[in-house]
């Protein structure tokens, strides 16, 4: 990892040039740091983004653009200017004087902090759309949902043949993917650590799309209940992968320890997360005999000491089907929680738990989770929320009353929940992020000195115009097409609609390639009709 790296120029990091194409001979990565990215013959273009985005010292300001902050402190304009210098934010506000800066005509655009994704399986790429009728497990119901199931076919049969160069192309192109849709942070739980040149490809993937990330390092799925990973060294590689590739804290990508609970002996990988001070993060759900276990958590006699206890660096996913002194601790211990929506309300998680974290006064961040069942655009995430909270309130108010005169649209009685609002899913999908995996010091809202990760909307498109609102049209109207120009730590990635310094033919190519080789692997036949 670093600084070439964040400003978008992809470096050797396996050595000298012949040694990088030995490794990558050996453990099946392609050198896509030299090929992959390098873009086609260069289009002409009259408004070209700013030079030299990101760099010390650069300057731009993106001119005249409804700006929604995200920071109280700062506020929103209806039009105004935010002015970037290298990678940070310099200010705020309505005319400002930038010298002779470059300029981004921002006109008719709504300017916002980009989305951060708090959970994601980047590895599952090229199983977009496979699982969209399945659930988690196998219910015994012999139906199309019940049979093809995420456990079963995603963790037992696919994850399993991974190779490592499959995990590179899986993370690269996943991670542009969301990019281009203006999810400019991820927290990429990638359970696919068969080895350690799974997860080097893993940390290489998301590095060379040029976003911010999260490495999550969590287990190696499916392959570790089958026993066909010889090579795994999950979690004890923990402080190999800390040292290579996450030595400094000024670089886009950081690490977060996974721990699973229905693991065994999970309380190792807990204690080898907080002994390298990360984060310690877990899927909480219904399945798989978790309640109990967390409920040991929440007392502190969890794990095989039976002395471990929830703190404020843990980052939960999830949270379905918990008790309350399991949910009570999260909240005093100030632990952080991350909801999935759609995803739990398709794949049978359990229903999100939007109102009991309200409740307790914890509001949570939002993620995508698997494409292989759904998309990972955050509109889609940020509606999900709002309606399925809506939808749960608004029917316990109609059972006040009788459903006929004069009762039939009561006014809500003392104790109901308050309707979410645009602002709310959107704060959710922005700060509550930044906090989730403690990055709010540097990004999640357009706040002077953070770093300037920024996405600039649309609101002129047919979708969208006339702008009337600008949280209700970011939440309600607009979709990925809005995403114009992507930003992040200053530096242009997406400009008017295009994705700068990447060959999409030739990547969609090795995803295809990669595609073909896992269905084949895994014994799959492949139809699109299935």
């Amino acid at each position: 990892m670093c600084r070439l790296c964040d400003e978008g120029k992809p470096q050797n990091h396996f050595g000298s040039r012949r040694n990088f194409f030995k490794t990558a001979a050996a453990t099946g990565v392609a050198a896509t740091a030299f090929d992959l990215l390098a873009a086609g013959p260069a289009a002409a273009h009259e408004d070209r983004e700013p030079e030299e985005s990101g760099r010390h010292g650069r300057r731009y300001v993106i001119r005249g653009g409804a700006v929604m902050s995200m920071d109280p402190k700062v506020g929103d304009f209806a039009q105004a200017d935010v002015l970037v210098e290298g990678r940070k934010i310099v200010a705020v506000g309505r005319s400002l004087h930038a010298g002779g800066a470059a300029e981004i005509d921002a006109r008719g655009r709504i300017v916002m902090p980009g989305f951060i994704d708090t959970h994601h399986h980047l590895f599952e790429t090229a199983l977009r759309s496979f699982l969209a009728d399945g659930i988690l497990i196998n219910d015994g119901s012999n139906t199309r949902s019940g049979n093809t199931t995420y456990f079963e076919y995603i963790l037992l049969k696919f994850a399993p043949v991974y190779r490592p160069q499959d995990v590179y192309i899986n993370e690269l192109f996943g991670s542009l993917s969301q990019l281009d849709a203006g999810v400019t942070t991820v927290h990429d739980i990638s359970q696919i650590h068969h080895s350690p040149q799974h997860s080097d490809a893993a940390i290489q993937g998301v590095i060379e799309s040029g976003r911010r990330g999260v490495f999550g390092y969590f287990e190696s799925a499916g392959a570790a209940i089958l026993g066909t990973n010889p090579g795994n060294q999950y979690p004890s590689d923990a402080a190999r992968i800390k040292k290579q590739w996450f030595s400094s804290s000024d670089q886009l990508m950081t690490m977060v320890m996974g721990g699973e609970l229905y693991l065994p002996a999970y309380e190792k990988a807990w204690k080898i997360g907080r002994e390298l001070g990360l984060q310690v993060a877990a899927h909480v759900l219904s399945p798989f005999g978790i309640r109990p276990i967390f409920d040991l958590l929440a007392q502190g006699k969890g794990g095989d000491s039976g002395t471990l206890g929830l703190g404020p660096d843990n980052l939960f996913v999830h949270m379905t089907g918990m008790s309350d002194l399991g949910w009570k601790r999260v909240k005093e211990v100030g632990a952080q929680v991350s909801l999935a929506v759609p995803i739990e309300m398709n794949m049978r998680h359990g229903m999100p738990p939007i109102l009991k974290a309200l409740s307790l006064g914890i509001e949570p961040s939002l993620s995508t989770d698997v494409e292989c069942t759904l998309t990972a655009d955050f509109f889609t995430q940020m509606r999900a929320t709002m309606n399925v909270q809506r939808a749960l309130v608004n029917q316990m108010v109609l059972e006040q009353g009788t459903l006929s005169p004069p009762t039939q649209y009561p006014t809500p009685a003392a104790g109901v929940p308050d309707l979410l609002t645009t602002r709310d899913v959107l704060r959710y999908a922005t700060m509550n992020g930044a906090k989730g995996l403690r990055l709010d010091h540097k990004i999640g809202s357009l706040t002077p000195g953070k770093e300037a990760d920024i996405i600039i909307l649309d609101a002129s498109a047919i979708n969208v115009a006339p702008l009337n609102s600008v949280p209700g049209a970011v939440v309600s109207l607009m979709e990925r097409s809005n995403v114009e120009t992507v930003i992040i730590a200053g530096k242009v990635r997406k400009w008017k609609g295009r994705l700068l310094d990447t060959n999409l033919g030739r990547l969609r190519t090795q995803l295809e390639d990669s595609r073909d080789y896992l269905f084949s692997a895994a014994g799959i036949a492949q139809d699109v009709f299935r």
